[in-house]
């Protein structure tokens, strides 16, 4: 779920509530800009102690649930990793390459990109995949990855 899922959520139990943004923002400690911005879908960060206090005095519950496995976290993490090459890096390339940790030279600029660029829920993705496809922990595909992106020097803050 989303902010801008919440936001919806919080306006239908405000509505039911009969509480004006005016007073749900009062009594939540909050600005009614917030509440309004909140509601509309242009809130672009709440913190989430003010989401849960907000949530709690509405009656509504903050959970956190994992995602289906969308199955497709190898495929679109091949296709980021292709955009700027002639050739295509594979999904099934990526998997061996993630479960092994060897990487063929020909794809080295691929896993650079994919290393640099991917979304980082992306990777996670692609990284969890790899993991059930080749039947190796996670954590191995981790060390994988971190030496990987201090192999080809990636300016990505989070490898090192």
């Amino acid at each position: 779920m989303n902010l801008h899922e919440i936001g919806q959520l919080v306006r239908e139990r405000r509505d039911t509530l009969g509480l004006s943004q005016d007073r749900l923002a009062k009594m939540a400690g909050l600005s009614r800009a917030t509440i309004n911005q909140l509601e509309t879908g242009t809130l672009v960060d709440l913190g989430v102690t003010k989401l849960a206090c907000l949530l709690e005095l509405l009656g509504l519950t903050f959970a956190a649930h994992p995602r289906a496995a969308s199955h497709r976290g190898l495929l679109m993490a091949s296709r980021t990793a292709s955009v700027s090459y002639k050739s295509q890096l594979d999904a099934g390339q990526l998997a061996k390459a993630l479960a092994t940790g060897d990487v063929p030279p020909s794809l080295l600029p691929h896993v650079a990109t994919f290393l640099d660029e991917a979304p980082l829920p992306l990777v996670v993705s692609a990284v969890e995949e790899a993991a059930k496809r080749g039947r190796v922990p996670p954590k191995r595909i981790w060390r994988h990855v971190v030496r990987w992106a201090s192999e080809v020097h990636s300016p990505r803050r989070v490898w090192a």
